[in-house]
């Protein structure tokens, strides 16, 4: 092969490699659907669909925020996690919902142990014990 055919093999590999990159950093990290479907229920982050894209919205306060198209379901995940660290509980069996006073509104049960590891993960929480929860 000439230089220039080897050239322009490595360019297009570096494009390809650089888009492949790309692609992966702008996908939103992975969640359990059971789960995470029953826990959203109850956040107050909500999308809002817009000429300009996707907002998400603050149902409590109204507040809105417009990122980017690429870093939507990355700011999505974030806040996400910021309303779990104080509104969610971990036990061994379940995790436990709270409302802003801290009172529970629902009890969801894990199927499997990779529902709890991925609580766990995805919101940063520690494992309570069952005679905690029980006093709140």
């Amino acid at each position: 092969m000439n230089f220039k055919k080897l050239v322009f093999i490595g360019m297009a590999l570096a494009f390809f490699t650089l888009g492949f990159i790309s692609l992966q950093r702008a996908l939103p990290e992975h969640k359990e659907e059971r789960i995470y479907k029953e826990i959203t229920i109850f956040s107050p982050y909500k999308f809002e669909k817009a000429v300009g894209g996707l907002s998400i919205v603050n149902t409590q306060t109204g507040k809105k925020e417009k990122p980017d198209a690429a870093s939507v379901m990355h700011r999505m995940d974030e806040l996400q996690k910021e309303w779990g660290k104080s509104h969610l509980l971990l036990t061994d069996k379940a995790v436990i919902v709270l409302n802003d006073q801290g009172v529970e509104i629902k009890t969801i049960a894990f199927k499997t142990p990779l529902e709890r590891k991925w609580v766990k993960q995805f919101y940063g929480l520690t494992t309570k014990k069952s005679t905690q929860t029980a006093s709140r």
